[in-house]
């Protein structure tokens, strides 16, 4: 703590201390990372092929001893920031300099919120964080979207928009790397953060604990200058400088700027570029493996049988199928009346395998979502539900084209029930596709 020269001291009541010791301890806990599932994730981590989601995971951390965020972990926190307090004069000396211990616990503040932000900020940025609707997502009737999905679908359909909201949260958290910043970037990110907490809520999101967190550390930082914007804003009243400024000497200095260029380099940069490169590979909610290429699109059921017996058309049955959708990656939807027993992904998730990336079916219902892998010598495929409630469905099919429009599929499912499906290719276009040909201010027809 010897690395700076005290221009001045300020006098703090008994009060000022205590309320001093109970909050720097109670937000010194909230950013040190404490528990069993921060060391899972740096001992998990390869920092020799490090990713973009290890840095995202690194930056989402908060305090978790109870195995989920939750507010009952605040609870935690401020009982070990109360016992702090408590035992505060019995360990430490009494003469400390509070100016001194208060600027350091806000440096350690603001940059662990800055990384909250900045973790985000580039998902949005680079629009991955809510991308574009899938072919499913698009023939899915509205109301059969939880709000959350409705929500990351309507973010999805104006990347620019959700790029500007990663923008202003960066430009916020940049602006807590500097000092005589901080305040200003506060004001950026609390009304940001208290959107996205209030969102969260609304439409039944699992983030907000998360967002409320950032929020109080954001308020921590917000409190140091409010009583004096306040009386030079509102009241017009002449205020003090603040008591207590570092003067970091040469060698303290370069140390300094090493540690601020190293956050810079790995967290600002490093991040950015890893971020970008993930989403110029497609991101991280749908499939990596590329599909049938020639079957991309939306078909009609035409003909339907089951062990022989042709079913008619209908809305209701519960085993006739309506329509069948190709994905550009390894993913069959089928819409038909069967119940769905919904998946849900309230909270962001980057996974690695494609096996539990379940953004397309998350939230939705109205269709089972399969996955499937082709047989390299034939035209057979071998679907598998996605849906972790349905494990044990699966189908076992042969495609056959017919001609640039019809497919023939046939073959059994999990029940060993043969299985008989005409299909007949849709020719449907979609606004978000086609205003991107014609341009904002152009006419648009479909």
């Amino acid at each position: 703590m010897g690395t700076f020269d005290i221009q001045s001291q300020s006098s703090w009541s008994k009060s000022e201390k205590n309320l001093f010791k109970f909050f720097g301890l109670y937000f010194f806990i909230q950013i040190l990372p404490i528990d069993l599932s921060f060391l899972k994730h740096i001992t998990g981590t390869n920092w020799l092929a490090l990713e973009y989601r290890d840095i995202f995971y690194l930056s989402r951390y908060a305090p978790d001893f109870l195995g989920e965020q939750s507010f009952l972990n605040w609870i935690i926190v401020a009982i070990l920031a109360l016992v702090g307090t408590i035992l505060w004069d019995k360990v430490l000396p009494k003469d400390i300099n509070y100016d001194k211990w208060y600027y350091w616990i806000r440096v350690f503040v603001r940059y662990r919120l800055a990384l909250g932000l900045i973790g985000y900020a580039f998902l949005k940025v680079y629009t991955i964080q809510s991308p574009e609707p899938s072919l499913s997502n698009l023939n899915t009737n509205y109301g059969d979207f939880t709000a959350w999905k409705l929500f990351s679908l309507g973010l999805g359909v104006v990347p620019s928009y959700q790029s500007f909201l990663g923008l202003v949260e960066l430009a916020g958290a940049l602006l807590l790397l500097h000092r005589k910043t901080t305040t200003i970037g506060t004001l950026i990110i609390l009304p940001f953060a208290g959107n996205v907490a209030i969102s969260n809520i609304a439409y039944e999101g699992g983030e907000y604990v998360y967002a409320f967190y950032l929020i109080s550390l954001g308020l921590y930082l917000f409190a140091f200058d409010a009583i004096r914007l306040f009386k030079l804003v509102s009241l017009e009243q002449p205020v003090d400088q603040n008591h207590f400024q570092p003067e970091f000497r040469e060698k303290k200095q370069l140390y300094r700027l090493t540690l601020k260029g190293l956050y810079i380099i790995v967290f600002v940069v490093f991040y950015g570029y890893k971020t970008k490169a993930g989403a110029s590979g497609g991101g991280y909610h749908f499939p990596s493996q590329a599909g049938l290429s020639q079957l991309t699109g939306v078909y009609n059921v035409k003909t339907f049988k089951l062990n022989n017996q042709e079913i008619p058309y209908s809305k209701t049955d519960s085993v006739r199928w309506q329509d069948v959708i190709f994905e550009k990656w390894n993913t069959i939807s089928i819409k038909s009346n069967r119940e769905v027993n919904i998946e849900n992904l309230p909270t962001e998730e980057i996974f690695s395998k494609d096996s539990q990336r379940i953004y397309e079916l998350a939230g939705t219902q109205g269709r089972h979502f399969y996955s499937y892998q082709k047989d390299p010598s034939s035209n057979i495929l071998q679907l598998t539900n996605r849906n972790a409630h349905y494990q044990n469905d699966a189908l076992t099919i042969h495609y056959q084209v017919i001609n640039d429009s019809t497919v023939v599929l046939s073959g059994v499912d999990a029940h060993q029930d043969s299985v008989y499906a005409v299909l007949e290719k849709l020719n449907k276009k979609y606004l978000i596709n086609e205003a991107k040909k014609v341009g904002r201010r152009s006419v648009l027809k479909l």
